[in-house]
């Protein structure tokens, strides 16, 4: 009997879809059904019929059925949308912080390896393009902290010491599943996806981990910080069953704040130097304690934004990359400003001091140092088509108008 494929899709009256990658390729008598955020894309091939492929966006329940023998079962409930945008929260959040647990469903999709469509690198051309709308949306949302944090959070899961793919965790695009954004250290984070998800749809074929490193970058770059040396092309998972387990990224307040940091990033294969310089990043951004219990609900830095008012920065200046994280964090002297635990034993290790006083003294190596990192850490784990990557720029260049964060009182008069 000729194998026999029944889709029931239910659709809701209001939709986010989000487009899947045109340069897909599916094998014969193989279906491939593949959800990214709210969208479906369903193929099937019989040996009597040609590969056919169907993009079917906003479906928010698919159950399918097969009278062959080996059935594959893809069910989406209603009540477990990928992002779940109407339950918000503010934009602004700092970088690797646990941040509370969002109120976030968890969904149960499940593929089969035999059916995984095997998603293609991105489009240069279309990666330019969605650089220059990342760049538009940051000066008029202000979400460079956010953006940041959202390239970190994807890539932080690395293990060195797992080699399979995705297990291994890292930059692959995984924390567009509500299954990794409802863990605690992501919390706000589907704030992040909600502000560049129009760009995902606008370029279909640039991958989730490529937008979330690019936008990391970008967002880097356009607040006066350092150009990075990034690579793009880096390969999706494909399902939520692809998450790595909860609990890969690092706390801010742990018992042995300096041995915890060493823990998270050596398990990444990242340094001394390399943990005190990508530290530095939290010269923006703010804390909120409605979401991680540290900082105040707002300063006179914070109260009037840019961007949504509130939380509490490290430096008074947050929206501007520089080398003040340092300056602030060690002379402690303004109460206004956030020093957590694994900042303050930057100055209190000796070998994390050793950097710390270096940066402090000197911007230039530190975004040396940083640009190094960064790029170090976004392509942690990533399985990259071609295999040596996509380079968007010849050489370093500096970079184009940046957001005037100076331009902003940031509370004062």
């Amino acid at each position: 009997m000729a194998e026999r494929l029944a889709l029931q899709l239910t659709l809701p009256s209001h939709s986010f879809p989000i487009a899947s990658p045109s340069n897909c390729s599916i094998s014969t008598k193989s279906m491939a059904a593949t959800v990214f955020g709210t969208a479906v894309a369903v193929a099937a091939a019989s040996s009597s019929a040609s590969s056919t492929t169907r993009f079917l966006s906003s479906a928010t329940r698919a159950t399918l059925s097969f009278s062959s023998p080996s059935p594959t079962l893809l069910s989406r409930s209603s009540s477990s949308s990928s992002f779940s945008f109407l339950r918000s929260s503010p934009l602004i959040s700092h970088l690797f912080l646990n941040q509370g647990r969002p109120s976030s469903c968890v969904s149960n999709r499940r593929f089969s390896a035999s059916s995984t469509p095997k998603c293609l690198a991105s489009d240069p051309e279309q990666l330019k393009s969605a650089r220059e709308d990342i760049k538009q949306l940051l000066k008029t949302t202000f979400c460079h902290p956010i953006l940041v944090r959202l390239g970190w959070h994807d890539a932080g899961t690395y293990n060195k010491d797992i080699e399979e793919w995705p297990q291994r965790g890292g930059a692959n695009g995984s924390l567009r599943f509500d299954v990794e954004l409802g863990h605690g250290a992501n919390a706000g984070l589907i704030n992040a996806l909600k502000l560049i998800e129009p760009i995902k749809n606008k370029y279909s074929n640039i991958t989730y981990a490529d937008l979330f490193q690019l936008a990391s970058a970008t967002a880097i770059e356009e607040a006066g910080g350092p150009k990075i040396p990034m690579k793009y092309g880096r390969v999706d998972v494909v399902g939520s069953e692809q998450c790595p387990e909860e609990g890969r990224l690092p706390d801010a307040g742990p018992p042995s704040p300096a041995s915890h940091l060493r823990d998270v990033f050596y398990r990444m294969g990242l340094n001394d130097k390399e943990i005190v310089a990508l530290s530095g990043a939290h010269t923006l951004g703010r804390a909120r304690p409605e979401r991680s219990g540290w900082g105040k609900p707002e300063t006179k830095y914070t109260k009037d934004g840019p961007g949504a008012p509130g939380g509490q920065s490290w430096t008074v200046q947050w929206l501007k990359f520089d080398n003040s994280y340092f300056k602030d964090i060690k002379e402690k002297i303004d109460e206004e400003l956030l020093v957590l635990p694994t900042d303050a034993v930057l100055f209190e290790d000796p070998s994390f001091k050793v950097y710390a006083e270096k940066y402090l003294e000197d911007q230039e190596s530190f975004f040396k140092d940083y640009a190094e990192a960064h790029a170090k850490l976004s392509n942690l784990g990533a399985k990259f088509d071609p295999p040596e990557g996509i380079v968007l720029d010849a050489s370093p260049k500096p970079a184009g108008e940046k957001f005037d964060a100076a331009k902003y009182s940031y509370g004062k008069d």
